[in-house]
């Protein structure tokens, strides 16, 4: 199992594809917050659930000073389609070798229709302009979960 992330710790670097095969790091933000969330799948009803939400709510968050980044095991190509069927703004990096994930604590061990699986955990860290971890939730819900981060963190 890997270990969850905790507030103040350093959030770990990364450098992923995104949809269009470009290479996107964590450094490449640095000085602003960033809300990055970690979804099982592209083109599922939860995770395409999420991705709507926080393309809904992502000149909200912007003007509160959050980039959002998402992050599945998919290759950029289904990104690509993921992004081009739903119309979603949101900067979509794929992690096939599950290296950020398991680095973020979103890859494990998990209960799915009660039993034990190993997968992605549905989660979300929010990093500090400082690249300090200032929130880490698992096993958040995809129905409602951007709502409740606006709300926890009074925007």
């Amino acid at each position: 199992m890997s270990e969850r992330l905790q507030p103040g710790d350093t959030a770990p670097a990364f450098t992923l594809p995104d949809a269009d095969g470009k290479q996107v790091s964590l450094a490449d933000h640095k000085g602003r917050k960033v809300i990055v969330y970690f979804y099982p799948a592209a083109l599922t009803p939860g995770c395409t659930k999420q991705a709507c939400d926080f393309t809904d709510n992502l000149a909200f968050l912007a003007g509160h000073g959050y980039e959002v980044i998402g992050i599945s095991p998919d290759k950029p190509e289904k990104l690509a389609t993921f992004r081009e069927k739903e119309d979603l703004k949101v900067t979509l990096l794929g992690d096939p070798d599950k290296a950020v994930l398991t680095a973020y604590g979103a890859f494990g061990e998990k209960k799915l229709y009660g039993k034990t699986v190993t997968g992605v955990i549905r989660s979300t860290v929010i990093v500090g302009e400082d690249g300090k971890v200032e929130r880490a939730l698992y096993n958040v819900k995809a129905t409602g979960h951007v709502a409740k981060i606006i709300k926890d963190l009074g925007l």
